[in-house]
Parts: structure tokens; C-alpha cells; sequence
């Protein structure tokens, strides 16, 4: 550690956003450029802990080597640096832009004052490595001649693939949308993850020998009634190859599932089918791929929020671009329901750390909400009853009742608060309440066994099926969940099948201890 006393000496700044007037007239990046003073000041607050529990089970699940690489960035050595992150993680473009950072919730400094600004560090190494030209193509010097196919090509399917690739095997990988990247390119908006910075890394892997075949969607047409992508895709003329999953099996060496958890959980309550009411991830992947598409001037192929009361239904990351987006389009007014309560300022007795602080946090859409409308869109122990008709078959209001969770009964963990009843003008409704798993057409075509969540059941560490040679990595296996986590996952599907091609891996297999995580700094 280079600065014994850092954490004393220097408070913890963040790299600021760009301003919220001037972001919401456009989806570009919402990030100013790091300056490298700072960034040395910050690495400096990283403490001599003892116990880096930023990188341990509770904090970061690729057990990124986070002490070091503060201290290298510290020292100005930003090279060694770029390769001690290398080292766990294979995209640290994505998650120091698109991850919570639970190693900032973990980290020591944090008991006591703010957090080292970890994901701030990561994501300045890796953006200076790519404009130093340090980051390169590696492609490997020798092929097993073992063939793997990957169905899925977001932050798990890409992490295998490209650690598989890695040790020479042949490694292709399937995606049913038109461009790869899956949940990284459409699944998370511009303004939090910049396609280029994406399309960067995808080609940096095909460079090293990755291939990858688009529109191909693995599973069946006929009876097909899930998948927003395919049926965006079939909208608009593109055609879609539809692949059989077993014959992948009988072509490949082995098969990786980490096709994502993409089924949405809906609201089943009156005023249902009512124009105007959409899955969340329907409204950002159809903005994504008009604004790649045709910079947004295809007005009939994405949902327009210009002009129009907006109501999310939904909190969480999803929920928050929602709002974001509504925003870019000049919606009228923008509310966000959530059923539980509002989140304490400081830590709950019930939530010590190192657990991931659950606390009230403004994300940058509420920023640009207050700034742009004047005031926090969010409405907390608030409950959805019904949705209003205009008389037209389409949506005009929303119908709610707040709720109390400090009298729970028998039935419900809360009650309705008499008297609270209200409804909310809407023109456009988005359902944002996260994921029940992956559609069921490839488990049913392979007989895969799910667990009681309906994910493809596979032991994490063995990721491998009841299928033989069929494995699964990413939410499809352990349910909706974050990019980094997706990460650890593929990194360690990758190894399992290496093993159970080879017999024994040289790949690193990624932990959820602290002892893995201590093993690995040391």
C-alpha cells in the first residue's frame, strides 16, 4: 500500500455525471472523463485492511484483485493495473459501468466513511487501456480441436466463450437478436452502456478466433409463444433461423446454455389487456434498436413516450431506465410505483455490513426526474389494482391503494390503508417487476430438469446439467441476477467444460469466499 494515511488525508469523490439538463436531450454515455489526479487520490483511500472483504464472497463475486490495483493506480501504473484486472475479470468495460459495486458495499473503509470509489478505478483502468492501445487481441497458439456452442451471447455466454477460446477450443456462439451482446446490447440503454463500447469487445473476440452467428434463435417455431426479440426481429422482416437443440448437441463437443432469464413476471389484475401497457424490456430494447437502427426517426418501430403520462410499475435498475428513457423522449409526467417500503438513509440494524447496504439511493434517472420535473418519480408501499379503460380499448389511468407493512396478517405481509385509494393519469404503462426465468422450449426439447424457480437446474461450480455435455451458466441457471455475477458464472462454466473435455482445466475457477478470494490475492 502506498499511502498508509489516505484514508485519513482524502475524502471519497465520485467522477461526476454529465449535468441532468443537458443528458436527457440525448442517450449518450452519462459519464465525464476521469482525470487521473483524482483517480491516484482515490486509489490512495484504499485502506491495509487485512481482510479485503471488497473481494470476498459478499462483495465482489469475480474475486477482482481490488487492493492491488487501487495501489498500482495510486503508484501511476496504470499497465500493471490494466492486467491485474485482466486477470478476473474479462469485461471490466461493463462492469464498472453497468454494476452496483457490491465490493464498495463490502469494503472496510465503509464501516466507518464513505467507500474507496472502486467501480470508478475499474472503469478508468480499462477505458485508459483502450485508448493506450494496450488492450489487444490474443489469440491462442494452439486449438484442441474440441468445438463448444454457447446459446446466448450476454455477459455469461461472451465470459465463457471467450475463457474457452482462451485454452484453444473452437467456440461458437448463437444469438436469436440481430447484433450480439444480448442483455449488454439491448438489455441496458446508451446512456449506461454505449454500444460501441460493446461492439469494441465482441469484435476484439472475434479477432481471437470467437465466432458468432446472429439471428439464429435455438428451440422451436412451432407453438413458440415467448421471446420479445424473436418476435421484434419477425416484425420487422429479419428472418430468423430457427436452430434445433439437439442437433447442436450432435454437432458440438459440448453445449452451454446462458440464454438469460426472459421471462417477464406480469400483473394479472383487471384493465390487463389494454393498449398501452407494455414488459419493460420490450419498451428499451425496441428504443435501443430504433436509436442503433435509425437514430430513432423510425417512429412506428419503438414506443414513443413523447408527450405522454408514463407510470412504471417496478423499481429496481429496469424501473430506473425506464425512466430515463421516458425522459429522453420528452414524456409529460413520469411516476414509478414500488410496493415495498422506502429504504432507511443509513443501514438497518437488520442489514450489518458487509452486506449489501439497502439503503435509499438516487439513481441517475430520479436525478434527472427532480431536475427535469421537479421531483422524485418514485411513490413507495404503494399496490397496483387496476388499470382504467378511456372508452377506446386503450389505457387512461391506473388505480392504486397505499399499503402498510408494519401490521402484517395471516394472509399477506401488509395491509391496504383505508381511505388511500387513487388513480394516476397514464397514457403508457410499463410492467417492470423482474424475471420468473428462462422460456421453456430448449429445456423441453432436451429434457433439461428445472429447479422449483423453473431455472435449468445445474450445480453452481459443476454448471452441468442432467443432460451429458449439456451445461448452463447466467440467470437461465441461478435466476435473474447482475452483470458481474453473469461474469462469474460463464468464467466458471468455462473451466467445467474444459474439465470435462480435457479432463483437468488451467482455467481459474472463480469463488464465493473469502478464502477462494484470499487465495487468489495472495
Amino acid at each position: 500500500m502506498g499511502k498508509p494515511t489516505g484514508f485519513i488525508e482524502y475524502e471519497r469523490e465520485d467522477v461526476p455525471y454529465r449535468l441532468p439538463s443537458a443528458r436527457v436531450g440525448d442517450f449518450k454515455e452519462i459519464y465525464t472523463d476521469f482525470r487521473e489526479g483524482e483517480l491516484r487520490t482515490q486509489g490512495a483511500r484504499c485502506m491495509d485492511c487485512g481482510v479485503p472483504f471488497c473481494m470476498s464472497g459478499t462483495g465482489c463475486p469475480i474475486d477482482n484483485l481490488i487492493p492491488e490495483w487501487n495501489d498500482l493506480v495510486y503508484q501511476g501504473r496504470w499497465r500493471e493495473a490494466l492486467d491485474r484486472l485482466h486477470k478476473t475479470n474479462n469485461f471490466p468495460e461493463f462492469t464498472g459501468r453497468a454494476c452496483p459495486a457490491p465490493c464498495e458495499g463490502a469494503c472496510v473503509l465503509g464501516i466507518v466513511d464513505p467507500p474507496v470509489t472502486i467501480k470508478n478505478i475499474e472503469c478508468a483502468i480499462i477505458d485508459r487501456g483502450f485508448a493506450e492501445g494496450w488492450v489487444k487481441p490474443n489469440p491462442p497458439k494452439v486449438r484442441t480441436g474440441k468445438r463448444i456452442a454457447v446459446v446466448g451471447s450476454g455477459p455469461a455466454g461472451l465470459a465463457a466463450a471467450a475463457q474457452l477460446n482462451k485454452v484453444g477450443h473452437e467456440v461458437t456462439v448463437y444469438e436469436r437478436a440481430d447484433r450480439i451482446g444480448g442483455l449488454l446490447m439491448y438489455g441496458i440503454p446508451n446512456m449506461k452502456l454505449d454500444k460501441a463500447v460493446v461492439q469494441r469487445r465482441i469484435d476484439l473476440l472475434r479477432q481471437e478466433g470467437v465466432k458468432f452467428v446472429t439471428r439464429a434463435h435455438v428451440g422451436r417455431k412451432e407453438g413458440f409463444s415467448g421471446g420479445h426479440m424473436t418476435g421484434i426481429m419477425e416484425e420487422r422482416g429479419h428472418e430468423i433461423k430457427y436452430v434445433e437443440p439437439n442437433a447442436l448437441r450432435e454437432e458440438y463437443d459440448a453445449l452451454l446454455l446462458a440464454t438469460g432469464a426472459t421471462q417477464p413476471r406480469d400483473l394479472p389484475i383487471p384493465g390487463r389487456q389494454l393498449g398501452g401497457i407494455y414488459y419493460a424490456m420490450d419498451f428499451l430494447t425496441r428504443n435501443t434498436k430504433s436509436l442503433l437502427d435509425a437514430n430513432l426517426e423510425d417512429d412506428a418501430s419503438y414506443i414513443s413516450a413523447k408527450g405522454k403520462d408514463v407510470v412504471v410499475i417496478g423499481g429496481g435498475d429496469t424501473g430506473a431506465d425506464c425512466i430515463g428513457t421516458s425522459l429522453r423522449h420528452g414524456c409529460r409526467s413520469v411516476v414509478n410505483f414500488e410496493l415495498l417500503a422506502r429504504p432507511p438513509a443509513g443501514r438497518a440494524a437488520n442489514n450489518p455490513w458487509p452486506q449489501w447496504p439497502r439503503v435509499f439511493r438516487v439513481d441517475y434517472s430520479h436525478g434527472e426526474c427532480r431536475d427535469v420535473l421537479g421531483e422524485d418519480p418514485r411513490e413507495f408501499s404503494i399496490l397496483t389494482k387496476e388499470f382504467m379503460d378511456d372508452g377506446n380499448g386503450n389505457v387512461a389511468a391506473v388505480k392504486t391503494v397505499r399499503i402498510d407493512w408494519s401490521n402484517p396478517s395471516a394472509n399477506a405481509p401488509f395491509t391496504e390503508v383505508p381511505g388511500s385509494e387513487q388513480e394516476w393519469n397514464a397514457d403508457l404503462v410499463f410492467l417492470s417487476m423482474g424475471f420468473l426465468g428462462p422460456e421453456g422450449t430448449i429445456s423441453d426439447m432436451l429434457g433439461l430438469e428445472c429447479d422449483d424457480r423453473s431455472n435449468y437446474k445445474a450445480e453452481h461450480g459443476r454448471f452441468a446439467t442432467n443432460v451429458d455435455g449439456v451445461f448452463a451458466a447466467g440467470d437461465c441457471r441461478r435466476g435473474q441476477s447482475l452483470v458481474v455475477w453473469a461474469i462469474n458464472e460463464g468464467r466458471g462454466a468455462a473451466r467445467a467444460i474444459d474439465e470435462y473435455l480435457m479432463s483437468r482445466s488451467t482455467l481459474p475457477a472463480p469463488g464465493v469466499t473469502m478464502g477462494s478470494a484470499l487465495s487468489a490475492w495472495r
